[in-house]
């Protein structure tokens, strides 16, 4: 019941938005929305997901010392999002990100801090949301794109860290057949995995319809449009982020906060209805680690790490975008 109102409302924040998306998808820059007009864009202004994982067993540690094995027994999740631009200038768009993540989590563990065994049954609220600074120049002669991002998140209990990411990424090519760009992303973060992250998005249509997407590095997929450009089949690989917070586990007032990076392999398919995506997705979840750190420390500094054994998972969605075009892919 509390998912179901938590969810409620932040579905109502979200709709209340799309107002604002079908007005100001007339004005908004033609080379901004270049990609977000295909109608399976990958930053959609409404998105909703549900995903669950099989059960599967992990192996963790506390600093030096390994625990017991133990085991996950149900793990479900729900995201929402929303992306929108406010502001729009023939150089620069102003615009602002919102999310929540939920968490679900049924296991059998070994207790980090005793070292007994208990059983888990929690569930986990993370919200996040971004302001975000788009700026589009020329370098060496080549469209250049820069953005900058403030984001703040949180829980359903505190906010909790606010952090930021620049990015510059060029474009090198790009024709019917052929996108290419390079670039770099900077976290300002001081618990971030990698404070610097290269950019390489490539996009190649082949003649027998087949086309290599791959934007490093979140993902890598082979896609194919099928039933008249309304469905797409894709086959390859994403990587997924999990977090949120924790308190009150030691016994102490000190705040956790867990992250794990998810490399989720399989297919993906997506049906076209008007200016809605409906999306599928099933393989098998790697993760290759989870760490629980205080908050003001550091990812690499956890108090408590998980090796999760490879699962099966399932993914279904929906997603609304306005700036969708319903013309044949060539």
């Amino acid at each position: 019941m509390k998912m179901i109102k938590k969810a409620t409302l932040i579905l109502g924040i979200l709709f209340s938005t799309m107002e604002c998306f079908a007005q100001d998808s007339v004005s908004v820059p033609k080379r901004a929305v270049a990609y977000a007009a295909d109608k399976f864009a990958i930053a959609r202004p409404l998105n909703i997901e549900f995903s669950n994982a099989a059960p599967y067993s992990f192996t963790s540690k506390r600093g030096s010392t390994s625990l017991q094995e133990s085991k996950v027994n149900n793990f479900t999740q729900a995201k929402i999002s929303a992306n929108f631009n406010f502001i729009k200038r023939k150089t620069w768009l102003l615009g602002a990100t919102v999310g929540y993540r939920y968490t679900s989590a049924e296991a059998d563990i070994t207790d980090p801090f005793t070292g007994k065994s208990t059983v888990l049954d929690e569930d986990f609220h993370y919200l996040f949301s971004s302001l975000n600074l788009t700026y589009f120049s020329k370098l060496f002669g080549k469209r250049t794109i820069y953005s900058s991002s403030v984001v703040v998140d949180g829980s359903d209990k505190h906010f909790e860290r606010i952090r930021g990411v620049i990015t510059g990424v060029m474009v090198l090519k790009a024709n019917e057949r052929t996108k290419m760009t390079l670039g770099l992303a900077a976290n300002i973060d001081p618990t971030a995995q990698t404070p610097v992250i290269p950019i390489f998005t490539y996009e190649h249509k082949f003649n027998n319809g087949l086309i290599a997407d791959i934007t490093l590095p979140r993902s890598i997929y082979l896609r194919k449009y099928v039933f008249s450009n309304t469905g797409r089949v894709s086959l390859g690989t994403e990587l997924d982020q999990t977090s949120f917070y924790l308190y009150n586990i030691d016994g102490t007032d000190q705040r956790y906060q867990y992250r794990q990076l998810d490399i989720n392999s399989g297919v993906i398919y997506e049906h076209a209805m008007g200016n809605f995506v409906i999306t599928g997705k099933t393989g098998f979840k790697l993760t290759p680690s989870g760490r629980l750190f205080r908050k003001q420390d550091s990812f690499k500094d956890a108090v408590f790490e998980t090796k999760p054994d490879p699962t099966f998972y399932f993914n279904v969605g929906v997603s609304f975008n306005p700036f969708t075009l319903l013309k044949r892919n060539k």
